[in-house]
């Protein structure tokens, strides 16, 4: 692996806009024995990192839902090299492919289809029967796993038998998809707009609206029905898509990125109490899930190297702040 070709760094169009491209795999694992892919146990392989968000989406819910017996799981390096995610040691991250002896996960999209020519994303869904890639959209692998897989759990595990109705319950299902449609653009892929705008114009079309946004959110938490979670009582998808940007916002975001009109911890008391009350759980309602899928010096380090710090000899050089990285649990703000 080599480190000096600045064209990974080049996450902006030639007009200075960051603009995510659609993902390729877009298949469904189901429980129903006779599907194209059927959920089984030890058949399926995730990879992800413990840097990357949307890859942190997929990690909370296989962990949340209690699915390690179930699906074997494939840690990369948190580094976005030249050549793309690759296998290190680092970081928690395998040394290769457990699976073939990869060093980069580029070969396990080129084993699926040699005339591959999209990007090489985390999360990543394998079948091992058919040796070819299922999905790699985030937002649909974490939806299989609420429930496709839920045959192989304890009953207490299951979806139908969740609170609430579980992570995407019916009645809910409208505002949970209304709120993914502003979070998304805005705040999960909005840091990403602002924090890779190569043009001072595409900076400030973007900042603003991440951080109405984030108004958004917090007047939301201040109504009647939405505490302690986004919804009410219970965790749903909104709380985990909204989490795994929130995780990284002080830490990274906000320094890095330039996302650095207002800090979740000084600014946002509401959303600020609702990150920390998921962080710190270790009740049966997480069972810890959320602070064990989140790693704040990976966050530092890779959006360090993402943001172009370190190209050809430079020394990166990663901030020491904030401290703590998150605020204690009974802290007020």
């Amino acid at each position: 692996m080599t480190d000096n070709n600045p064209k990974i760094y080049q996450h902006a169009d030639s007009d200075g806009h960051f603009r995510r491209k659609d993902s390729a795999f877009r298949s469904w694992v189901s429980r129903n024995a006779s599907a194209e892919f059927p959920a089984e146990q030890g058949r399926y392989v995730l990879y992800i990192n413990y840097g990357c968000p949307w890859a942190h989406r997929a990690n909370l819910v296989w962990t949340l839902k209690g699915l390690q017996d179930i699906i074997q799981r494939v840690v990369l390096d948190p580094e976005l090299s030249p050549d793309g995610w690759f296998f290190s040691g680092r970081w928690g991250s395998a040394e290769k492919d457990p699976l073939y002896g990869f060093k980069f996960l580029k070969e396990l999209y080129f084993k699926a289809d040699p005339q591959y020519e999209g990007r090489y994303t985390v999360p990543t869904l394998w079948d091992k029967k058919k040796e070819t890639i299922v999905n790699n959209e985030s937002s649909e692998i974490i939806r299989m796993l609420y429930t496709e897989f839920d045959d192989f759990l304890p009953e207490t595990l299951r979806e139908v038998n969740h609170p609430g109705g579980g992570f995407y319950p019916e009645k809910l299902r409208s505002e949970i998809d209304a709120m993914n449609a502003w979070v998304y653009p805005q705040i999960n892929n909005g840091v990403y707009k602002t924090g890779f705008a190569a043009s001072q114009e595409s900076y400030l079309e973007n900042i603003y609206p991440l951080f109405e946004a984030l108004d958004r959110i917090e007047a939301h938490l201040g109504q009647a029905g939405h505490q302690p979670f986004l919804f009410g009582d219970h965790i749903t998808e909104a709380d985990i898509r909204l989490y795994t940007t929130i995780a990284r916002f002080d830490v990274a975001y906000y320094l890095i990125f330039r996302c650095n009109l207002k800090m979740i911890r000084h600014d946002y008391p509401l959303l600020d109490r609702w990150y920390r009350r998921l962080y710190y759980d270790e009740s049966e309602l997480t069972r810890g899930a959320f602070k064990q899928t989140t790693y704040f010096d990976s966050y530092k380090y890779g959006y360090c190297v993402a943001i172009g710090q370190k190209i050809g000899n430079a020394q990166l050089v990663i901030p020491a702040g904030p401290v703590p990285d998150i605020l204690p649990p009974d802290q007020s703000t």
